[in-house]
């Protein structure tokens, strides 16, 4: 008598369905642990994607906080005022001349969820000659 695969080649050899079927009995205890180790995996992976864009969010911030420290600087440098700064709402400025040097310290919290919840304070400096006076 010999015996034929119909479709169920994968599940290993004849010897091991023969007999007392433990291969079988073993395989149905394991149905649905795939579907339970997804689960747990799935929001884990939906946090990590979370931080890495909020961790994006605090970065193109700190660029906008450094580009206003720049902006304010130059500014204040030709003896204007940090007006500036207005574009970012909630940033403090500090400012500082040494020599003929220019300083602009801002610093504010940061409005990314990520960053509110971690309570992150961005700050960014930048000096200017000041020539234009």
């Amino acid at each position: 008598m010999s015996i034929r695969c119909a479709g169920d080649c994968d599940r290993g050899s004849v010897a091991d369905r023969d007999g007392d079927g433990a291969r079988a009995r073993d395989r149905d205890g394991d149905r649905g642990s795939v579907t339970a180790e997804f689960a747990a995996v799935v929001p884990a992976v939906i946090l990590l994607l979370a931080l890495c864009l909020g961790a994006v969010q605090v970065a193109g911030q700190q660029l906008q906080l450094q580009d206003a420290a720049a902006d304010v600087s130059r500014s204040v440098a030709r003896g204007g005022d940090a007006s500036a700064a207005g574009r970012l709402p909630g940033a403090r400025v500090a400012t500082s001349a040494t020599g003929d040097l220019v300083c602009v310290r801002l610093s504010m919290r940061s409005i990314s969820p990520v960053g509110t919840a971690l309570g992150l304070t961005l700050s960014a400096s930048s000096c200017a000659l000041g020539g234009g006076r």
